[in-house]
């Protein structure tokens, strides 16, 4: 029996599948987050017009941590499942580090519109205003923080197999001496 990947494979045009399949990692971080953004779109829609309803870059913000944590677990367990899972706890870790910067580049946008541009009522009427949110929040803000997203979690967080996580250089303490020139006379014992 194929399996859902191959399913949906023979549904492609057949010019199309070598590049699917080279690109499979990127196919699937592309469809969890398309899931993701919808996720996100209908949370940050649905606190907006309830309990934040004067707290948009809050409703934002909460909503795409739930988003997140849906996102880290997709990725974990099907885009990046083939990848290195030697350190847990190490890639936890990194993987919130990098969402958070992820979320604040996210917002930057929708509190550049509201509170810069002042694209908020009363200045603006109410259907401009949100038309406004979901450009600079959800449209501007997750395809920036998506492209950092994708770098971030293919360099520090799922690394491919064989890779190991940087190391310092070590520093030499002496420097040798350069080619054609004489080295330093050696103090000599007399005594």
């Amino acid at each position: 029996m194929p399996s859902p990947t191959q399913r949906a494979l023979a549904r492609v045009p057949e010019r199309l599948r070598p590049f699917l399949v080279r690109h499979r990692r990127l196919v699937k971080f592309l469809l969890v987050g398309s899931g993701c953004f919808a996720l996100t779109t209908v949370i940050d829609f649905e606190l907006k017009f309830t309990v934040l309803e004067h707290k948009p870059v809050v409703a934002l913000t909460v909503a795409t941590v739930i988003g997140t944590v849906v996102s880290y677990v997709l990725n974990r367990r099907w885009a990046f499942r083939a990848l290195r899972a030697d350190g847990r706890r190490r890639e936890v870790l990194v993987f919130i580090l990098v969402s958070a910067v992820a979320i604040a580049v996210n917002d930057v946008p929708l509190a550049v519109s509201r509170y810069l541009l002042d694209l908020r009522e009363p200045y603006v009427d109410p259907l401009r205003q949100e038309v406004a949110d979901f450009l600079s929040g959800m449209v501007v803000g997750t395809f920036v923080a998506m492209l950092f997203r994708y770098w971030a979690i293919r360099r520090w967080v799922f690394p491919p197999a064989g890779t190991a996580p940087a190391e310092p250089v070590p520093v030499p303490t002496t420097v040798p001496p350069e080619p054609g020139y004489a080295a330093p006379e050696m103090p000599r014992d007399v005594p």
